[in-house]
């Protein structure tokens, strides 16, 4: 019974630290890409070097869904 607790609370922790890593990255890639201030400040200087970030961050975030969805359902498989 323990070692089956013990694995469902590591699979949780895991589970949730997917999901921290995959939100602070892409935080910082949309921050890096579209900049603060006035709509995209400093950027239309090197706007021939700019890359839009979004299809590989659709790309990161579609492989995440399917690995926490495999952690859950390993999580609660541990749990029952």
């Amino acid at each position: 019974m323990r070692k089956t607790r013990f694995a469902g609370v590591l699979a949780g922790v895991v589970l949730l630290a997917v999901v921290v890593v995959i939100v602070a990255f892409n935080v910082v890639n949309l921050s890096e890409a579209y900049g603060s201030g006035e709509p995209y400040y400093s950027r239309t200087t090197n706007m021939d070097k700019w890359a839009d970030p979004l299809p590989v961050l659709g790309v990161v975030d579609g492989v995440a869904v399917v690995v926490i969805a495999a952690g859950f359902v390993a999580w609660r498989r541990t749990r029952v």
